[in-house]
């Protein structure tokens, strides 16, 4: 996926087979914290090919003024990239029995798309799918969130499939599978930040398809280890905005781990 860059015609991507845009498989989510609408325009000017979701997080869409949310969700929007407050607000606005309204504000502010979790709260069943029905009903595309974001509450792959599945036949586009900013501690990673990786087997096995997940993997060993499973192709979250090139350079092969990688693949390719 080298054509039309710099050194088009001279090297090939190691690890072949890399999604261009628009692109449903090989997403990658980035998290702003607060970027500056100049920051977001230099960092899109530099990494738009490589970036599908901009996720304001910890809840600061609700500290921008209006006109500044509109012209950042404007600015992001024009480049090709879905953005969307992340979904702790949500859990905000249910709590305070404001749901309603808390859509209604966000597509005055342009977002066309909202993620509904319950990370922090609970939610029955019942509730989760009202939430999603009613974001869908006030025209929104859903993603939502598996796992809590308490420390060392671990997934439970039977009962994250099993909502999983309920999420995408109430119409949820993706999933995120919880790992946290910090990638530590959370979803299906121990204390350490290491995979576990027969909960992530027995995750990815109970779906008909892996692809609907998004995995927050913020962590560099977290990326290569879901892209040796997945291969270059597997959806990215909660990567920091100064990190995007780099998960594509490891996506495709142009960094020392995964070049490894790629070369270990056409060794075998060659036998």
């Amino acid at each position: 996926m080298l054509d039309g860059k710099s050194y088009d015609g001279v090297i090939s991507s190691p690890l072949p087979g890399r999604a261009p845009k628009p692109r449903t498989r090989g997403q990658t989510m980035i998290i702003d914290k607060g970027l500056g609408l100049s920051q977001t325009g230099d960092l899109l000017e530099m990494a738009a090919d490589y970036i599908d979701y901009v996720k304001f997080t910890f809840g600061t869409a609700a500290l921008y003024s209006p006109a500044m949310l509109r012209a950042k969700v404007g600015v992001i929007r024009s480049y090709g990239i879905e953005v969307y407050p992340g979904g702790t607000f949500l859990e905000i606005a249910l709590t305070q029995g404001r749901l309603d309204e808390y859509l209604q504000r966000s597509r005055e502010m342009g977002f066309s798309l909202i993620e509904v979790s319950d990370g922090t709260i609970t939610l029955t069943p019942a509730q989760r799918r009202q939430a999603i029905d009613r974001a869908r009903a006030h025209g929104f595309r859903v993603i939502t969130e598996v796992g809590k974001k308490e420390a060392g509450v671990e997934l439970d792959p039977a009962e994250a499939v099993e909502q999983i599945l309920a999420d995408l036949e109430a119409g949820a586009e993706k999933v995120i599978v919880e790992g946290r900013e910090s990638g530590k501690g959370a979803g299906l990673y121990d204390a350490q930040g290491r995979l576990r990786a027969d909960d992530l087997d027995a995750l990815a096995a109970g779906l008909p398809d892996p692809g609907v997940l998004m995995w927050e993997a913020p962590l560099k060993s977290q990326q290569e280890a879901l892209i040796a499973r997945f291969g270059p192709n597997v959806n990215l979250g909660n990567i920091p905005p100064e990190e995007a090139l780099a998960v594509e350079g490891l996506r495709q092969g142009l960094r020392g781990d995964t070049l490894k990688l790629a070369l270990e693949l056409q060794a075998k390719g060659g036998q």
